[in-house]
C-alpha cells in the first residue's frame, strides 16, 4: 500500500511547557517559548537506532539520553553498560538495517517523528514513557486537534457499530478527530464515520502490515481524506497478541477521553480503558443489554465509575472544560544532573551496592524511591544500576515507577 507523502511544511501549534527535561547534547533545542524539538536526519536515525536496539523501551531511551546527551553517544555506551548489567552482548541494529527500515518508511509515504518535535501528538508525550520515535503516514496537522477514543468488540452487533459510527460523526461535526485501532467492528464503524472531519489509526504491527488485511482500503482512505496512521513499531513487523496491549495503550494516550461502546468482560477494549485510567483521561461507556455479552464490559466499567454516555454531546459536556486549554505538559522527566555534579551517575557502582540492588530486587513490582531508600545510595547510581540491569534483560519496568526483576 503507498500513501502521499507529507506536506514540507507544518504548523508549529501552540506553545506548551518546554521539553528541555530531556537531556539533550546534540539535538537541537527548541527556541525560547516553543516547546518542539527539529532533528537532522543523522539524529532521527541515531534515535531510531537506539529505540530498535534489544532491551531499550520508552523509559530507557529517555534515561539513555538524558544520561549521555545524545542517542549516537548512548549507541556507543551500550555494550559496556549491558555487560556491567550481566548481559555477554546486546544486539544493536546496523546501519544498513535502519537504511532497510527507513526506505520501506519512504517507500510507504510515511516518516519518522521525534517526541518532541511539532508533528508528535502532544497528550501522548505526558503519558509514562512516551514512544520516542513514531513512524506516521498522512497529514499530521491531525494531531493538533482535540482527540477521542472510540473503541469496541471487533463482532459488535449492528446496534453497536450504529452508535459508534454516530459517536463518530457528531464528535467529528463538534471538531474532534476519532482515534482508533483499525480492528473490525466498533473500530472500523469509527473510521469510516469520521473519515471527513479526520480520524486517526493506530497499528498494532509496522505501518505496511495492516491487520485485519480488508481494512487496507480502509487505510488509504483515512490517509487520503486528511487523516493520519500511526505506529511505534518496526516497518515490517507482524502484529501478534502481545503487541495490541501497545496499541491500546497509543490509542488511550493520543486522546483527551475514550468511549467504549462494546465489550465483553474479557475484551481487549478494556485493556485501551485501564490504559486510560492509568493516563488520567476521561473513561466514558455505553450501557448495553444485560441480556448481551458484549456489554458485559461495558456495564461494569459504568459501574466501576466510567460516565455513562447515551451521545455525543455527553462527551463534549464533559470534555468542555477542557478544550482550549493547553495540552497536558510531558512527563516529569528529570533533567541530567551532568557528569560530576555530586550524584554519583557516572562511572561504575561498586560491587556492594550492586549486591544491595539485587537484594531489594525481586519478581514483585517495587517503587525506585523504595530501593533508594532501603540501600541509602544516590539516586543517580541506583538509576544507573537500574539501566544496566534493564539493557541486559533482567529487569521489567511497571506503571507507576515500579521495577521488578526478571527471574
Amino acid at each position: 500500500m503507498t500513501v502521499p507523502l507529507f506536506p514540507s511544511e507544518r504548523p508549529q501549534g501552540r506553545a506548551m511547557a518546554a521539553l528541555a527535561p530531556i537531556g539533550l547534547a546534540e539535538e537541537t533545542r527548541p527556541p525560547e517559548g516553543q516547546f518542539h524539538i527539529r532533528l537532522t536526519e543523522r539524529q532521527r536515525r541515531s534515535w531510531l537506532k537506539l529505540i530498535r536496539a534489544d532491551n531499550v523501551g520508552p523509559n530507557t531511551f529517555i534515561q539513555l539520553l538524558n544520561r549521555f546527551g545524545s542517542a549516537a553517544d548512548a549507541l556507543d555506551a551500550l555494550p559496556d553498560l549491558a555487560r556491567r548489567g550481566g548481559a555477554n552482548r546486546i544486539r544493536i541494529p546496523t546501519d544498513a538495517e535502519i537504511d532497510v527500515e527507513w526506505a520501506a518508511a519512504q517507500r510507504a509515504g510515511a516518516r519518522f517523528v521525534a517526541l518532541g518535535e511539532a508533528d508528535y501528538p502532544a497528550y501522548l508525550r505526558a503519558v509514562e514513557g512516551p514512544p520516542p520515535i513514531l513512524a506516521v503516514a498522512g497529514d499530521a496537522g491531525v494531531f493538533t486537534r482535540p482527540a477521542v477514543g472510540i473503541v469496541g468488540s471487533r463482532n459488535a452487533s449492528l446496534a453497536g457499530r450504529k452508535i459508534a459510527g454516530q459517536f463518530a460523526r457528531d464528535l467529528g461535526a463538534q471538531g474532534f478527530a476519532i482515534v482508533s485501532g483499525l480492528a473490525r467492528g466498533i473500530d472500523a464503524a469509527a473510521h469510516m464515520a469520521s473519515l471527513e472531519t479526520g480520524t486517526i489509526g493506530v497499528f498494532a504491527g509496522g505501518l505496511d502490515r495492516v491487520y485485519p488485511p480488508e481494512h487496507a482500503d480502509l487505510v488509504a482512505r483515512i490517509v487520503a481524506t486528511g487523516g493520519a496512521i500511526v505506529s511505534e513499531l518496526p516497518f515490517g513487523w507482524e502484529p501478534r497478541a502481545r503487541d495490541f496491549p501497545r496499541r491500546n495503550r497509543l490509542i488511550s494516550g493520543i486522546s483527551m477521553g475514550l468511549v467504549v461502546v462494546e465489550a465483553a468482560r474479557r475484551s481487549g477494549s478494556l485493556h485501551t480503558a485501564r490504559f486510560a485510567g492509568e493516563q488520567g483521561r476521561d473513561l466514558f461507556a455505553v450501557p448495553g443489554s444485560p441480556l448481551d455479552p458484549r456489554a458485559e464490559g461495558t456495564n461494569d466499567l459504568i459501574r466501576n465509575g466510567a460516565t455513562l454516555v447515551a451521545s455525543a454531546e455527553h462527551v463534549v459536556e464533559a470534555l468542555g472544560p477542557q478544550l482550549g486549554r493547553e495540552p497536558p505538559p510531558p512527563s516529569a522527566w528529570e533533567p541530567p544532573a551532568g557528569p560530576g555534579e555530586g550524584d554519583g551517575a557516572t562511572g561504575d557502582a561498586p560491587a556492594d551496592l550492586r549486591a544491595a540492588i539485587l537484594e531489594a530486587l525481586g519478581p514483585t513490582p517495587v517503587a525506585v524511591d523504595e530501593i533508594i531508600r532501603a540501600t541509602g545510595a544516590r539516586p543517580g547510581l541506583v538509576q544507573l544500576v537500574l539501566l544496566e540491569l534493564s539493557l541486559a534483560g533482567r529487569l521489567e519496568r511497571h506503571a507507576g515507577g515500579k521495577v521488578s526483576l526478571l527471574m
